[in-house]
């Protein structure tokens, strides 16, 4: 679906729920419309989720790591291969056994106590953090998927701190790694040889961020300066070269955006802030003319929701994230362009023989 300059497209709105508590959030959707993210069971922990995309509640609760209390699933593959973290056990990058019987696979660190995984592509590798030695700060990490530990050090932009935050099919990866007084959001050598790419920021902004690339090698995340508590900035649409032709996606009339991730298509979602400085989940325009779009506007204007940030966007423009339910809840939501109700009545029959085997 290529972007809309206008509000002619009508989303369905559907609560993904919980596992039994009050929040949710969804941060990933696959090609085939399966989500991850977290939820709070009846106990009050987080746990990663498979949700439910039919909104029937029938969520998947994906355990932990051997004597974790929670944790988060953050990006799942087309092959329904989820990574993401289980905490108390310590916090630890984990690979997730998606039918929810508990094969989770830890896949270690740098040689620290914690790390988290963030990104899995379609071959399986997987990205993220961990700590390298015992001073308590994260490197980018390409990890063993295997759980064996040989897990690669991608490094920094010579000095501070690193994380990895997305990786393409085509093996590359970004995120963020810190300069001196600034982090910077970064293109990293998947080799570990430390040829890491400076994206810069914008404006003379002192930092930046990359969230997600797509196989086209586009690249997008924010860039800010910080005023005290406040923070001032826009979703950036990076210049891979790091040669600095950043393009400023905007917000929705106020001081801030951030650009969570990209499409094969090129449609970028995330969240920004109006006049008023509440922010809300966006549609951005990808040339940076400003024409970005609140999805509040796209759905029913009775529906009760409040969409707050959107997360993920598949290829057939199904779009995840976190709002504010009828009930005034946090949770997760899945947003399907119409019309969508023969497959999505389909895909809900193929969920839940998968959870009556």
């Amino acid at each position: 679906m290529p972007f809309c300059a206008s509000a002619d497209v009508v989303y369905q709105v559907i609560d993904l729920g919980t596992l039994g508590g009050e929040h949710s959030r969804a941060y990933s959707i696959n090609d085939s419309g399966q989500i991850v993210g977290y939820a709070e069971n009846s106990s009050y922990y987080n746990r990663a989720t498979l949700f439910d995309p039919t909104g029937g509640g029938y969520n998947i609760d994906l355990g932990t790591l051997g004597g974790g209390l929670g944790g988060g699933a953050i990006s799942i593959n087309d092959h329904g291969q989820a990574v993401g973290h289980s905490y108390g056990s310590p916090y630890l990058a984990t690979l997730f056994d998606t039918t929810g019987n508990g094969n989770n696979i830890d896949l270690g660190t740098l040689g620290g106590s914690l790390s988290g995984a963030d990104s899995i592509n379609n071959k399986g590798q997987i990205v993220g953090w961990a700590y390298y030695d015992s001073s308590n700060k994260p490197h980018a990490t390409f990890f063993d998927s295997t759980g064996n530990g040989n897990n690669i050090d991608l490094g920094t932009l010579g000095v501070g701190y690193s994380g990895a935050e997305s990786m393409n099919n085509n093996g590359q990866i970004v995120g963020v790694a810190g300069r001196l007084h600034s982090r910077r959001a970064t293109l990293f050598d998947p080799t570990g040889a430390g040829n890491n790419i400076d994206l810069g920021t914008f404006a003379n902004r002192s930092d930046s961020y990359a969230t997600s690339i797509n196989d086209s090698g586009q690249i997008v995340g924010w860039a800010a300066d910080w005023v005290g508590r406040d923070s001032y900035g826009s979703a950036i649409l990076f210049d891979a070269s790091g040669n600095g032709n950043n393009i400023d996606l905007g917000t929705l009339g106020g001081h801030y955006s951030l650009a969570h991730a990209i499409n094969e298509s090129g449609q970028i979602v995330g969240l920004a802030s109006d006049s008023s400085g509440y922010r809300y989940a966006t549609l951005f325009d990808p040339t940076g003319g400003g024409n970005n779009i609140d999805l509040n506007t796209l759905i029913d204007p009775d529906s009760g929701w409040t969409l707050k940030t959107a997360y993920s966007i598949n290829d057939s423009g199904w779009i995840v994230g976190e709002g504010i339910n009828p009930d005034g809840q946090s949770h997760a939501f899945l947003l399907i362009p119409e019309p969508a109700t023969i497959f999505l009545l389909g895909l809900g029959m193929l969920f839940l023989k998968k959870r009556r085997k």
